[in-house]
């Protein structure tokens, strides 16, 4: 597939229905139909294909057991599962085969990164982030300036937006590194911040942070799958992202690691593990390590076989799709038509109406401009701490319509390009208007 004509790819999917999710407003008949699913920014839906291959190798397990690791009825022995997922990640992220791999959890792998480039000096410590960035960052931003005995309060820089804004300004985070690059070890973002939806200028804050000389990192969880990268020719020198968002890997997914080949000799795995061994000798078991070169080196546990093939199933969807660039097209035309939409809405409030409004309304705090923002659209809800939007969003849901919540004032919708279309985007729309009228 190589244009947008061919998207969506419902039909690839399994989708819950409104009687399984709770939708209790449907016309009789209508509790079998599809749900209108806009929360694959949190969790992405079950394709048929990870089903399918869930189910393959748990028929594997059941007829040859350990055999299979290398004697495989499908071609996939369980030692090499990881090979197989590596060249939808290098084209996904825009990166080498050797330079990305499949291991462990985001955050775990996060916490590899770090220790593997956070080195602070007397005069360059700092770590650089947006603020309020996710907490399992936050948290490891804190705990890793501590290992170093650096006071995270000192330690780490967050930026935040301008007063009255909600989004940060390209200019502001380039001025900051600019102003206090000699003092930071290391420049850490969100490639698309989970709160409010605005996707950063990766290439620019990278270029940047290089000619102060900070190493510069990224966490892509919300971006991966979502907008296109190019992590290699950008020279990021690593990015960690799960897997269970946009690239629909299932609860708890795998997650992915980013590490630029000009590392390779400079920078060997500091903590080391079997499966990130050389596989030909991996096992004879000798006593020395031998990494793989690159990002595989850092592995160290063999991975879940069920896990890898889940996410396996979704990536060969992805690639059926025709990859990051047709959905890209498909993402902005769906993202704008909900945009327009809710903008139509009576409902609706301007950013510079929100500070006098006194009945209930929301805004948009996603930044309007394509370029800046992936498929998410987070809506701000008014009164602020008025408690309106869980009202919302269970009324929301009554009607199978599905997004997620940000306490406590915001309910984050995604119309993801891969399974929704124009109808779900109406439906949130029109259900939104009419949950304003209820608690109206």
């Amino acid at each position: 597939m190589s244009s947008t004509v061919d998207l969506p790819m419902k039909s690839e999917f399994m989708l819950p229905t409104n009687g399984e999710v709770g939708a209790n407003r449907q016309p009789e008949g209508e509790p079998n139909k599809p749900c209108t699913y806009l929360c694959g920014n949190s969790l992405g839906l079950q394709s048929k294909r990870s089903r399918e291959l869930v189910e393959e190798e748990m028929d594997v397990w059941a007829t040859r057991g350990v055999v299979g690791h290398f004697d495989h009825p499908h071609q996939r022995g369980w030692v090499g599962l990881v090979d197989h997922i590596e060249p939808y990640f290098a084209e996904i992220v825009g990166a080498k085969e050797k330079e990305v791999t499949c291991m462990s959890t985001l955050t775990a792998n996060l916490h590899l990164m770090m220790d593997s480039f956070y080195k602070p000096t007397q005069d360059r410590y700092k770590i650089l982030c947006e603020g309020k960035a996710f907490p399992s960052d936050q948290y490891a931003f804190a705990s890793q300036a501590q290992a170093h005995g650096l006071d995270p309060a000192k330690a780490v820089l967050e930026i935040f937006p301008r007063p009255g804004e909600f989004c940060l300004r390209e200019e502001d985070i380039l001025d900051v590194i600019e102003k206090e690059g000699a003092s930071i070890a290391l420049v850490i973002f969100s490639g698309v911040q989970y709160y409010t939806g605005q996707s950063f200028p990766i290439q620019a804050i990278t270029k940047k942070a290089k000619e102060q000389g900070c190493i510069c990192g990224w966490d892509l969880a919300h971006a991966v799958g979502n907008v296109p990268l190019s992590l290699h020719d950008w020279d990021v020198d690593f990015a960690v992202w799960c897997t269970y968002k946009y690239l629909n890997s299932g609860p708890g997914g795998i997650a992915g690691l980013f590490l630029h080949e000009k590392w390779n000799d400079s920078m060997p795995p500091k903590y080391a593990g079997w499966w990130g061994h050389n596989p030909v000798t991996r096992f004879e078991m000798p006593p020395k390590f031998s990494p793989i070169t690159g990002a595989g080196g850092f592995q160290q546990s063999n991975p879940s076989t069920l896990t890898l093939a889940s996410l396996l199933g979704s990536l060969q969807v992805f690639k059926k799709a025709g990859m990051m660039v047709p959905l890209r097209k498909r993402s902005i035309i769906l993202t704008n038509h909900l945009e327009k939409l809710l903008l139509q809405s009576k409902y609706f409030v301007p950013h510079k109406d929100i500070d006098s409004r006194k009945r209930p309304g929301f805004t948009i705090i996603t930044p309007h401009d394509s370029k800046d923002r992936g498929a998410q659209l987070s809506l701000f809800f008014l009164p602020m701490g008025s408690g309106i939007m869980q009202k919302i969003l269970e009324i929301l849901q009554s009607y199978g319509v599905i997004g997620d919540e940000r306490q406590p004032d915001v309910i984050r919708l995604a119309p993801v390009h891969l399974y929704n279309d124009e109808a779900d985007c109406e439906a949130a729309a029109r259900y939104l208007n009419l949950a304003f009228e209820e608690i109206s």
